[in-house]
């Protein structure tokens, strides 16, 4: 072996996950599956399959079917499609003898696990897992965590695997975030409010230790800084609860509604805990939400994409894959 070789690194971009399908019974499988997850919810087994079971999936599946039909694309899921090209526009920065890369989903598939077996048939010394979730929470990056636990734990010759934990508050993660907002005022006038929606989680979660909400706020004032902003201009909300809990305050829905009635003419809104645009960014934000703002009196709505796979976001993450590289 000569003396400057630094080792082949496997990369597996992590995400969140969608269903195969469209349909109901994909939905539901997929549902089944996310919603099952401890990180997730917490509540005992007993009492949530019940409910889970019996009320949600019967019930939840059909609607949000309906809803993924609206934004599928021929490709398949946004969510899945986008991260295909995350994966492709990364790989792109690398020589493929010496950085591999490819992609995993936390639900549904492709599972870490066959990732990581795919990574060793090609003879990787190391792997980085890098969960696409900037801001930290038990609800989403520890589960993969989880996942790789699970995994060790049924491997004889443990794997060599390293798992990045978050970068809400990397210099070049909130740059990209910026420009990215500053391009889409370009040819969109500034608006009188800037929303910065985050994915909610409960109170509860927070109260107990989780790191989110001060990751999502550090995330938002960064950003707000750097393109200096008056705090009267931004404004850090929540969106996508479930159940009749208290989550993160405030929600989004609720917050673009008072805005519309209090006279509030304009807003952007972007959605910094997602690294790729999904059901809970295109439907959700630029769909359901938009209507509401505009319903409540509101007169122009605007959605700033996901970073997905423009160049400062590929180049973060390149960044983020060189400082876990070998040394020669």
């Amino acid at each position: 072996m000569s003396s400057n070789h630094r080792g082949k690194l496997g990369v597996i971009l992590m995400n969140l996950g969608t269903p195969a399908k469209p349909t109901a019974k994909e939905v539901r499988r997929f549902l089944a599956e996310f919603l099952g997850d401890r990180r997730v919810v917490e509540l005992p087994r007993a009492l949530w399959w019940p409910i889970l079971y019996g009320i949600i999936l019967p019930f939840r599946a059909p609607r949000v079917a309906k809803l993924y039909e609206e934004i599928w694309q021929a490709e398949g899921s946004p969510l899945k499609v986008i991260t295909e090209k995350q994966a492709l526009a990364l790989q792109s920065k690398f020589d493929k003898q010496e950085v591999l890369v490819t992609y995993a989903m936390t639900y549904g598939n492709p599972k870490m696990e066959q990732r990581v077996a795919e990574l060793e048939a090609e003879g990787v010394d190391s792997i980085l897992v890098l969960p696409l979730y900037p801001q930290y929470s038990a609800t989403t990056t520890a589960a993969i965590y989880d996942q790789y636990a699970d995994l060790i734990s049924r491997q004889r010759n443990i794997s060599n695997v390293k798992i990045h934990k978050c970068y809400f508050d990397r210099e070049d993660y909130v740059m990209a975030l910026a420009q990215s907002i500053k391009t889409h005022w370009q040819t969109n006038e500034p608006p009188e409010k800037l929303l910065f929606s985050f994915h909610g989680i409960p109170r509860l979660f927070v109260e107990r230790g989780d790191p989110y909400e001060k990751h999502c706020l550090a995330t938002a004032e960064m950003v707000a800084r750097l393109l200096e902003l008056d705090e009267s201009r931004w404004q850090v909300s929540f969106q996508s609860r479930l159940g009749k809990a208290e989550w993160l305050t405030p929600y989004t829905d609720l917050q673009l509604e008072q805005w519309g009635k209090e006279g509030i003419e304009s807003v952007d809104v972007i959605c910094p805990a997602f690294s790729a645009d999904c059901l809970e960014t295109l439907e959700e934000i630029d769909g359901e939400n938009r209507q509401i703002f505009l319903a409540s009196g509101g007169q122009r709505f605007g959605y700033i994409p996901c970073l997905n796979d423009l160049p400062a976001h590929t180049d973060m993450m390149a960044n983020i894959v060189n400082e876990y590289r070998p040394k020669p």
